[in-house]
């Protein structure tokens, strides 16, 4: 039998971001869109989860020590994030049409690269309290 745990730790940002694709015309955009097109923005308070599954440690207990995670959460997703214009003010999205769905895969990629592979890791993010994606599935 497995002896794997889940660790979660929930975090929050702010940012604004406009759903838009440039190769269609502003009526598409604003079929497929709507309100989420407006060409002023519009922000959330994004909630985020983080789920990091793994067996304990034996030394520590741990699966990971929740310090490190905050510390990671904080400094490549956070700092990159909060308070910011997706659109406008990340690399990320300078050509990616900043979605629910892309933010949440973005967000995996950059926690994925800095946490250990043998480390199955799940990251959900909440746009709204009724609307939330989760990578990967």
């Amino acid at each position: 039998m497995s002896r794997k745990v889940a660790v979660y730790r929930k975090e929050h940002f702010n940012a604004a971001h406009r759903l838009h694709n440039a190769a269609w015309s502003n009526e598409m955009n604003d079929k497929v869109f709507g309100k989420c097109n407006n060409p002023n923005y519009h922000g959330h308070n994004y909630e985020l989860e983080v789920k990091v599954t793994g067996e304990p440690n034996p030394d520590t207990g741990y699966v990971i020590d929740m310090k490190e995670l905050s510390n990671i959460i904080n400094t490549h997703v956070l700092e990159r994030f909060d308070h910011k214009n997706l659109n406008l003010d990340t690399a990320e999205f300078k050509t990616l049409n900043p979605t629910a769905e892309n933010i949440v895969m973005v967000i995996y990629d950059l926690l994925r690269a800095r946490i250990d592979t043998r480390f199955d890791l799940q990251v959900r993010l909440y746009e709204t309290p009724r609307n939330f994606v989760e990578f990967p599935v």
